[in-house]
């Protein structure tokens, strides 16, 4: 997609595909919305629940939130924004114990400087081995 254009909205190849119908990023105007993103790879897999010996997935959140952020800058780059585009954001966490943890790797991409943001707890998300999504608002100005 031409990132020029006032309002157009995109499916980023190399992604995982969105669950339902939507986009990955729409513009509208200055301003570019990224859909709910997860740790989730293009091969359905997740990083960051790994399968042990039994079987089962653990999931770790600093892996999850790293990959989340990384897949979000991807989106924002296919688009010609980055990371330092991005002036909200919303993060979803399964457990709110996982905050400290999804904290110390945020601030790795973002300081005092970077989005507002607010960071919620809920019941589930898409796939039970996530434990974290986010959705962001950059502004980035046609040029």
């Amino acid at each position: 997609m031409n990132p020029r254009v006032e309002k157009f909205a995109s499916v980023v190849d190399g992604k995982a595909k969105p669950l339902g119908s939507y986009p990955h990023v729409k513009r509208a105007g200055d301003f570019l919305f990224v859909s709910g993103t997860s740790s989730r790879r293009p091969d359905n897999s997740i990083a960051g629940a790994e399968i042990d010996a039994s079987g089962r997935a653990t999931p770790n959140i600093e892996v999850q939130t790293r990959e989340v952020i990384r897949n979000i800058r991807d989106i924002l780059r296919s688009v010609g924004a980055d990371l330092q585009d991005v002036v909200e954001a919303c993060t979803y966490l399964v457990n709110m114990n996982d905050f400290s943890k999804y904290n110390q790797v945020y601030s790795e991409f973002f300081d005092v400087e970077g989005p507002t943001r607010t960071t919620v707890a809920v019941h589930q998300l898409p796939h039970p081995h996530l434990v974290i999504e986010m959705k962001v608002v950059a502004y980035k100005p046609i040029s």
